[in-house]
């Protein structure tokens, strides 16, 4: 098999590391290797869409180079900016065990790595596996610096369910003709959103339904009756997508690098960061399939890219001109399909959920519109009504520093942050139908660059609910250093007494699309000190301010405390 021989060669070429790279790091306990990677921050000229154009890539790939490994596994990746901008790269779901240092979010856990300089990541996988995915965190560099994380059980630890024929990567993208840092740079001058993604795309693929894009199509070679396991990624920038495959049905065997009770579907929701492991048989008539890709939208007057991306599921004795029978996806708007999805997620096994809860945290997540107090109004002030767009939580909009948070709260420098992000909004209401909406008069957000505190050992709940101010909105939301218990989830305004938990088997996830107009509980152990992340995965959204930064707090000995700094930590 293709992606066993890969992982074979991965691990040959892997060396014993005889160092610890990190000051003072009392050593997690290690798997049994290290993988060394060189990633280059490289520009590189395609042709698409009938247009050529540079982007930033790693190691001139689209996507970019797999990173193989097994549970428990040390991983460390040299990163070479040799390009004009500013890079970072963020593992994401990796859950940093005492090496928040190296997670990647620009100016959250380090200042980003400017032209010409490196910096050598270095983590380790403890007890995880499946699929993961990493990507840039600066500005809207994701949308072609991105690639997938493949973590494999311990050697003679079986998976869970039937062993597949063939594993294979899916990659689902979004691509810009115009240049994605200066896109991000006019979007938020014009005070407006975004523009569509020109196309999707499929490992790096168009497809045929798009221009010039006849032969630049992504395509399986299956042999019937054979099973073969795709890991599917979402790696797109502003949308969420939904995925299937002609006439054959899908059996969901993993979420979010955690193993799931399988369950059988003939699509599946992804949002950005977001990541499936599903089964799927040969098991229909000789032929061609399309593996479609489509958008799903659940915001209100918001414009997207209405175009399948397709990708070809191809049967072998299949003739090389066949006709691809078309996969048939859910409506843009299908809350419906999204919740079935959802609601079929349930972790393998009994869960060790936080029963007692130490601290609760009630955060509103959504858009708002500023006061526009710009001189020229017609060209940057182009939000609802003439105002600004922004977003945020509790209505506290983010506002990055222009430090390494990080560093700043652990050398203790004042200035650049406050610990005052609320547990709760100002006030109540009915969030999903009463919401402010006469905008910019009522819905303006308060800016700082809050944060939340936690003591090292709190047992955390969350509960994360949907505004309708601007528009309701499916958020996929997304945790940096944790992965999370989704205890429950429900449309409309969140009520502690009609709410249905489930603390028995829910899946345990570090991405949660929250409900359109509705909300979802998190649980989880504060038990990994540093500065960590969560946002919405939308990156216009992040962009905008829809974030939020938690600092737990070193515990008792070196396993519970936070290391110094790398020697090559990167300076502002």
């Amino acid at each position: 098999m293709a992606a066993t021989i890969i992982f074979l060669l991965c691990m040959c070429v892997s060396l014993l590391s005889n160092a610890d790279n990190v000051q003072g790091m009392a050593r997690w306990p290690g798997g049994s290797s290290t993988r060394f990677y060189e990633f280059k921050v490289q520009t590189k000229r395609i042709t698409k869409l009938c247009k050529t154009k540079d982007i930033i890539t790693i190691n001139n790939m689209l996507p970019g180079p797999v990173i193989y490994a097994q549970e428990d596994d040390r991983v460390i990746v040299k990163v070479i900016n040799q390009t004009p901008h500013n890079a970072t790269i963020h593992w994401h779901g990796v859950r940093q065990r005492l090496s928040c240092w190296f997670d990647g979010p620009s100016y959250v856990t380090q200042c980003p790595i400017q032209p010409g300089q490196t910096f050598t990541y270095e983590f380790t996988l403890v007890q995880q596996k499946g699929t993961l995915l990493w990507h840039a965190h600066v500005s809207w560099l994701r949308a072609t610096v991105y690639g997938a994380i493949i973590i494999y059980p311990k050697t003679g630890v079986p998976y869970p369910f039937p062993y597949p024929y063939e594993e294979h990567i899916i990659i689902l993208g979004e691509y810009y003709l115009r240049d994605p840092l200066q896109l991000e740079q006019a979007v938020l001058a014009s005070g407006g959103g975004p523009p569509p993604a020109d196309a999707y795309t499929i490992n790096g693929h168009p497809g045929p339904n798009y221009k010039c894009s006849t032969n630049d199509v992504y395509k399986i070679d299956v042999i019937p009756g054979k099973t073969y396991l795709l890991r599917l990624i979402n790696a797109g920038l502003n949308m969420e997508n939904f995925f299937g495959v002609a006439n054959h049905q899908m059996t969901v065997v993993e979420a979010d690098a955690e193993y799931t009770k399988p369950f059988t579907t003939d699509r599946v929701m992804l949002g950005p960061g977001q990541t499936l492991n599903v089964l799927i048989t040969a098991n229909q008539p000789i032929g061609r399939y399309s593996m479609a890709m489509g958008p799903y939208m659940s915001a209100r007057n918001v414009p997207f890219q209405n175009i399948t991306s397709v990708a070809y599921f191809q049967y072998l004795g299949a003739t090389p001109n066949s006709v691809s029978l078309p996969a048939v996806l859910p409506r843009f708007n299908d809350n419906l399909a999204v919740k079935t999805v959802m609601d079929g997620l349930k972790s393998l096994n009994p869960a060790s959920v936080p029963k007692e809860i130490d601290k609760n945290l009630f955060v509103t997540i959504g858009l708002n519109v500023q006061k526009c107090g710009r001189k020229n109004p017609r060209q940057n002030c182009q939000g609802n009504n003439g105002g600004i767009f922004a977003a945020s939580m509790n209505n506290i909009t983010f506002i990055r520093p222009s430090v390494s948070l990080l560093e700043a709260y652990y050398r203790k420098i004042n200035g650049h942050f406050t610990e005052d992000f609320p547990a709760s909004p100002l006030r109540f209401y009915d969030f999903v139908n009463g919401a402010p909406n006469n905008a910019p008069n009522d819905t303006n957000a308060l800016n700082g660059t809050r944060t939340h505190v936690f003591e090292y050992g709190t047992r955390v709940q969350i509960i994360l609910q949907d505004t309708g101010t601007i528009s309701t909105e499916n958020h996929p939301i997304h945790l940096h250093g944790y992965s999370f218990y989704v205890v429950g989830y429900g449309t409309g305004n969140y009520n502690p007494d009609r709410a249905n938990f489930n603390l028995v088997d829910p899946p345990y996830m570090n991405t949660i699309g929250v409900p359109v107009g509705g909300w979802a509980a998190i649980r989880f152990l504060a038990d990994n000190p540093g500065a960590w992340f969560m946002h919405c995965h939308l990156e216009i959204h992040l962009t905008w301010g829809l974030s939020v930064v938690f600092i737990v707090k070193n515990g008792q000995g070196p396993l519970e405390t936070l290391p110094h700094p790398p020697a090559d930590y990167p300076r502002c």
